[in-house]
Formats: structure tokens, sequence, C-alpha cells
């Protein structure tokens, strides 16, 4: 017997996701609109339209986040968007 494995992201919009995130998050995690701005230019290859998933983007985004210097992240977070 073969087992099929598919994978469904629902789309998502970046208000939406940002919503999740920090629903989910610690208080040390928590993103702004500028922060996500700039991981979708950062990560650019992670984008193929403007569909922000959560189940595909958070971990990476994640990931982005807690490498940024803090001193970098708190001006980020400043910034309008």
């Amino acid at each position: 017997m073969r087992l099929r494995v598919a994978f469904y992201f629902k789309m998502t919009t970046k208000k939406q996701f940002l919503s999740e995130h920090n629903k989910l998050s610690p208080l040390n995690l928590q993103a702004t609109m500028a922060l996500l701005s700039r991981f979708r230019i950062d990560k650019a290859s992670l984008f193929k339209n403007d569909d922000w998933s959560i189940d595909k983007l958070r971990r990476p985004f994640i990931s982005w986040l807690t490498s940024l210097p803090q001193g970098e992240k708190e001006k980020i977070k400043k910034k309008k968007t």
C-alpha cells in the first residue's frame, strides 16, 4: 500500500500572519509590520506571491528574527511601514 502525503498551506495575508504569529509567540518574539517587511526583503526566495502562509513561513521567520542583533531588531521595529 502506498501512502500519499499532501501538504496544504492556507493562503494568509501579511496582517493575518502578524496576528497569528504574535498570538502564538512570547514577548521576545513579537513582530511588527516593519519586521515582516524586512523579512520579506531579506528572504525574498521564500515568497512566490503575496501569500503569508503561517505553516510555511513562521519557522523561517522565527529563525531569521532570532538571528538579528538586538540593536538591529529594535531599529527595524521602530520604523513605520
